[in-house]
């Protein structure tokens, strides 16, 4: 799909599909589950055998390996290619660093980066040239608007990288009439997944250039967009989409926008035995992180429920409950959102018929010893929980 190609289908007329996809490392594996059973229910619900993702989602956005995902998805690739991508490069992605190496990071980067470089060029059957030998963000085999989040750590700022054909960065012609070398659409695509999956203390940053080869070349370094507060990119997404900035000014209302949001799965890092001489500098520094990108997630997921039309998720907290309503039963939202989110902790296996499996095997981002559990809960979960033909109900 040309950039011309990809104006077109975002300026065509008729409801907009928005798919995000949170961050969580191998745990997006249950992602992964939950989507295929998606993908399933659609080419049942359309007659279409051969369906992917990418002919029903207008626009896949992802944090970290969310980011892998929904690349994956913009591509053209099925989820069967996505699930055999993770189980066959699992334990290649998480190849442990030297001793020495691991006073700053624990897993090497170059396999990830191998494995996202021959697989964005197959999935996009891209033929390498001396001059670029990598398929860039701009590519035209992207079926999708694409949207990745990533954190500039020169810049101390969230960088939603997008294909989006209006985007200011995205122009080599700038409005002040100057010209750029430096358009994101130029940029590898592959080396732009692998800095949103840059896990500060897990992997190393991704040091990427701007206008090579040319008399203004810089650099900046990135780190995993989970490190900012969009680990959750729902909301970001449907920003991108409506903000007048971005150009893309897609209509709003709750049957002319779905946001379908996929989840890592979640658990509460409970300390019953907490006390107060147990805070010190070393147990912050462990959990104050994924505490503030937890606190984002749900954050994130509180206003889409409130400026949506809730058709599926769990209750984010007791006191905010979940806001479910059926669909077409609210008037004045925003856009239709579906949020699906295993729970991981005792209880939420339990309740999806998974009482043999550890909890703290599917709770990790590197837990990959267990890649076959994680598999289990994402299907157990899309099994009990994913009603596409109700929770997509005008869309479909």
């Amino acid at each position: 799909m040309t950039q011309d190609m990809l104006r077109e289908r975002l300026s065509a007329p008729g409801p907009k599909k928005i798919l995000a996809c949170d961050g969580g490392g191998i745990l997006g594996m249950m992602s992964v589950e939950i989507l295929a059973r998606i993908e399933r229910d659609l080419r049942q619900s359309t007659g279409n055998p051969g369906l992917v993702l990418a002919d029903w989602f207008d626009f896949a956005c992802g944090t970290s390996t969310g980011a892998i995902i929904a690349a994956c998805i913009s591509c053209g690739m099925s989820i069967e290619q996505i699930r055999r991508f993770y189980v066959d490069s699992g334990q290649d992605m998480f190849d442990k660093a030297s001793l020495i190496k691991r006073l700053r990071y624990s897993y090497n980067d170059e396999p990830l980066a191998r494995k996202l470089q021959e697989e964005l060029n197959r999935a996009l059957d891209y033929q390498a040239s001396a001059g670029q030998p990598f398929a860039v963000l701009g590519d035209d085999g992207l079926k999708t608007l694409l949207m990745m989040v990533l954190r500039n750590h020169s810049t101390d700022s969230p960088w939603p990288v997008s294909n989006n054909p209006f985007g200011k960065y995205n122009r080599r012609q700038r409005a002040d009439g100057s010209t750029r070398h430096d358009c994101n659409l130029d940029l590898p695509l592959w080396q732009l997944v692998r800095a949103s999956t840059a896990a500060p203390t897990f992997f190393p940053p991704e040091v990427v250039t701007f206008a090579e080869g040319t008399d203004d070349e810089y650099q900046f370094v990135f780190v995993d967009g989970g490190v900012t507060t969009y680990n959750n990119p729902a909301y970001l997404a449907f920003q991108m989409a409506t903000a007048e900035p971005y150009g893309i000014r897609w209509e709003t209302g709750a049957d002319r926008m779905l946001i379908v949001s996929i989840g890592t799965g979640k658990a509460a890092n409970a300390r019953p035995d907490l006390e107060a001489g147990d805070l010190w500098l070393l147990d912050h520094a462990k959990n104050i992180p994924s505490a503030l990108m937890n606190a984002a997630a749900a954050g994130w997921d509180m206003a889409c429920r409130t400026l949506g039309e809730c058709r599926h998720g769990a209750p984010v907290d007791n006191e905010f409950g979940d806001m479910v309503h059926a669909a077409g039963s609210t008037h004045g939202r925003l856009f239709s959102y579906v949020r699906y989110d295993p729970d991981v902790t005792r209880g939420g296996l339990d309740a999806i018929g998974l009482n043999g499996i550890d909890e703290a095997h599917v709770r990790l981002m590197d837990s990959t010893d267990h890649i076959a559990e994680i598999q289990q809960v994402g299907s157990a979960f899309a099994d009990r929980r994913v009603d596409v033909a109700s929770h997509f109900a005008g869309f479909v």
